[in-house]
């Protein structure tokens, strides 16, 4: 007897052929665009309390990116490939953070910005600079937070606390330009990573390691993650609070903002508002 072979089902109209390509197909740009658009409203309509303590939260777990990376970095083998390993640890506070639903300040020179692009209004300004405050605020009482406990209990035991240290001085070695340079490159690739995120699907957690890995195995200056290590690093007392800010935190802070506002925010709301009719353009 013949055996007939199981078929699968195929689209048997125009209308049906249309629909399955639409479901294949990449989400367009503006489709993106939107998505971000309606959670830049969402997160500018939340009260400064609800910021507040959501951004402290993300200061202290983004802190896990020092503390993974500096233990990892103490027990793997002093070799050339060690670096590229233990950078992994980098990654754990992004995806706590991000995961989590935490409020970070670099995910949000992409988020809330779209709105104001949108309408670029004295209000929505305002709003946003409100926003940018609080969470600038509670992530740096956050890193200050679980700087002074690192350093300050012994919770870790001082080889590893001397690893940290390390990567403090390291963090601020750099002169002012190159660190608000490498936060360029750092913002610029925190707000592609929440571009691309909406719709990255199963494959969320590789976008947020691999992203993350590349900002740390690149030393590129994420305020944050970065402010931790010198704040960690004064609490020691071998630089001052001052040469922290000043040295680090600044102009990662400039870099960071200059990277998410003008290459992503910027560019990716002018290439959405350049294909729509002109007449439909607000």
């Amino acid at each position: 007897m013949e055996q007939s072979l199981p078929t699968t089902s195929q689209p048997t109209t125009p209308q049906e052929e249309h629909k399955e390509a639409k479901e294949r197909s990449a989400p367009s740009s503006k489709i993106i665009h939107e998505a971000i658009l309606r959670e830049g409203h969402e997160e500018l309509a939340r009260t400064s309390g609800a910021l507040f303590w959501s951004g402290l939260a993300a200061g202290l777990s983004m802190g896990l990116s020092m503390i993974a990376q500096g233990v990892m970095t103490h027990y793997l083998p002093d070799s050339p490939w060690r670096p590229l390993v233990a950078s992994l640890g980098y990654s754990l506070g992004f995806l706590v953070v991000v995961l989590g639903r935490q409020q970070l300040f670099t995910e949000n020179t992409l988020t809330p910005i779209l709105p104001l692009l949108e309408r670029p209004t004295w209000r929505n300004l305002r709003n946003v600079l409100r926003l940018w405050g609080v969470v600038l605020v509670a992530n740096l009482l956050g890193c200050l937070t679980l700087a002074l406990v690192v350093e300050n209990t012994g919770t870790f035991e001082p080889a590893i606390r001397a690893e940290f240290t390390h990567m403090g001085h390291e963090v601020l070695a750099p002169s002012f330009g190159i660190v608000m340079i490498r936060g360029i490159f750092a913002g610029w690739m925190i707000a592609l990573m929440v571009w691309i995120l909406p719709f990255a699907g199963t494959g969320r957690i590789w976008v947020i390691i691999l992203i993350t890995y590349v900002v740390g195995i690149c030393h590129f200056s994420h305020v944050i993650a970065g402010t931790i290590e010198v704040f960690t690093l004064a609490a020691t007392g071998e630089v001052s609070w001052g040469q922290a800010l000043v040295g680090f935190t600044v102009p990662a802070l400039l870099g960071n903002i200059l990277g998410g506002v003008l290459l992503v925010a910027g560019l990716n709301h002018a290439q959405v508002v350049a294909n729509e009719p002109k007449g439909n353009a607000a």
